[in-house]
């Protein structure tokens, strides 16, 4: 598909991943990104980056983890630029300093929210809007940890490996809908979720691990996600990048 003219929802797209996905969307000429994020002060920096390329950048103070909000978030924008086309479900948390077991039964509710129900969430709710526009792409943000444990971040890695299969599971979309729902699953990004995995920076067991590795940017995987709207054959499709190791 071609992204140029057309109308893309980014949530957390304050900063990381999602910054670098909406920047990227107004690049390939995008019409209209809509940035969805609880953080408005940070989103309205990406605001302007994305103007810059001279899409219409609308910020969205949004907390994907609340159903409600989600579903006026996506109607919203419908409403105000009679289509939609794309959809980056990207907006993630992790148990941030206090690992598991430690980390509250609150917060845990919470990771599961933001990273697998508004996931799930925001497709249904995206579905009909997308394919009455005459199709597009869906395109969730997951993770290497799908598919290792990650004992320290139990919650977080249950979520994203639910991303996966729920992406599997998607692909007869695009035969009935004309949606192709995707997914990219990044290795260590270098993002403010790695500075805030421990007190003060990333976390012990985090820093072990990047050490050892050279951490991708969020631009690199900002491309993929671009690479997976374009493609007619993404239906289903589950997109590693992986970290290469750390040259001696």
């Amino acid at each position: 598909m071609d992204v140029a003219g057309k109308v893309a929802i980014v949530t957390g797209a304050a900063r990381g991943i999602g910054r670098a996905t909406a920047v990227a969307l107004a690049r390939a000429g995008a019409r209209a990104v809509v940035l969805a994020d609880v953080r408005a002060e940070a989103a309205a920096e990406t605001a302007a980056l994305v103007g810059q390329h001279g899409a219409d950048a609308w910020l969205r103070a949004t907390d994907v983890g609340s159903a409600p909000a989600l579903h006026r978030m996506i109607d919203e924008t419908v409403q105000r630029y009679g289509a939609l086309h794309i959809l980056h479900n990207n907006a993630g948390i992790g148990e941030g300093a206090d690992d598991w077991p430690k980390v509250s039964a609150e917060r845990s509710a919470a990771i599961v929210d933001v990273n697998l129900r508004a996931v799930i969430l925001g497709t249904r709710l995206a579905l009909e809007p997308i394919s009455r526009a005459g199709g597009g792409a869906i395109v969730h943000t997951a993770s290497g940890a799908a598919f290792t444990p990650l004992p320290p971040q139990a919650v977080y890695a249950a979520t994203k490996a639910g991303v996966v299969h729920f992406t599997r599971s998607c692909a007869p979309l695009a035969d009935t809908h004309g949606v192709r729902v995707s997914c990219v699953c990044p290795g260590l990004v270098s993002t403010d979720m790695v500075q805030e995995s421990g007190p003060g920076g990333p976390a012990p067991w985090l820093q072990a691990i990047i050490d050892a590795v050279e951490m991708l940017t969020p631009e690199e995987i900002a491309g993929r996600v671009l690479d997976l709207v374009r493609d007619p054959d993404s239906a289903g499709a589950v997109v590693s990048v992986e970290n290469r190791p750390r040259s001696a």
